[in-house]
């Protein structure tokens, strides 16, 4: 009975890929806003009764793509952060303390631009227009969080650690920067969190520019700008080196 039962699960999660593969398929050829289960169900050979058993509808069809692009762009970002702290464990360089916070960031959001490149439709779903109609339920927050936690996680602990450069803070934002605090990072200053969340947007507008074309006749060397870029922002939030 059980094995019967794998086999059922195993099939069904043939079928929920296949599903999820054309969809992605027609993400890329005509975009979210007509993403058809009817097509999916068509292109696969499928009966649209078949089909709904998997995704009730569009709508529950979009919010696993969207999850799954989250998910995806997370695991590359966390990947990334990961594979940097392991090398800079077996490093014997005194510094390199010091400058871990600044080179993950910057490592984070290479990643990030990556994936981004190697995914533009994916990244559209989840960072460009809205789809009409749609509307993101609150199950998609977790894998949503991901990329924002683990930048966070970066500056809270350079902030524990060998300590950060704190950003200015106009006294006309500070309500609203303590409200963030309150709301993201009770235990980082309200300044510190405040031009995270501005850097967070600034580092995704940067990727949507160069992926939607605007910085086409524009930008040249692009890698090396974003770099640039992500290191400026960085420093921004107050990664850069302590004073001696």
């Amino acid at each position: 009975m059980s094995t019967t039962r794998g086999a059922r699960a195993r099939a069904r999660e043939e079928v929920t890929a296949a599903i999820k593969d054309e969809a992605r398929r027609q993400l890329a050829a005509e975009g979210a806003a007509k993403l058809s289960l009817r097509a999916v169900a068509r292109e696969l050979g499928m009966v649209s009764s078949a089909l709904y058993r998997y995704f009730p509808s569009r709508d529950d069809l979009l919010t696993a793509l969207i999850i799954d692009a989250y998910d995806s762009i997370g695991e590359a970002a966390e990947q990334a952060d990961a594979a940097l702290l392991k090398k800079a464990a077996k490093t014997t360089d005194s510094t390199a303390g010091a400058i871990a916070p600044l080179r993950r960031w910057v490592t984070v959001s290479e990643a990030v631009r990556a994936w981004a490149l190697a995914h533009p439709h994916e990244y559209a779903l989840i960072f460009g227009s809205p789809v009409p109609g749609y509307t993101a339920p609150m199950t998609t927050v977790p894998a949503a969080s991901r990329v924002g936690l683990l930048f966070l996680g970066i500056v809270r602990d350079a902030y524990q650690g060998r300590g950060i450069a704190e950003p200015p803070l106009p006294e006309e934002l500070r309500p609203e920067a303590e409200r963030l605090g309150a709301d993201l990072a009770p235990d980082l200053p309200p300044a510190v969190v405040a031009a995270l969340v501005a850097a967070w947007a600034q580092l995704f507008g940067l990727i949507g520019f160069e992926l939607f074309g605007q910085f086409n006749r524009v930008v040249e060397d692009r890698a090396t700008f974003f770099t640039h870029a992500a290191t400026q922002l960085a420093h921004g939030v107050g990664l850069v080196l302590p004073r001696e």
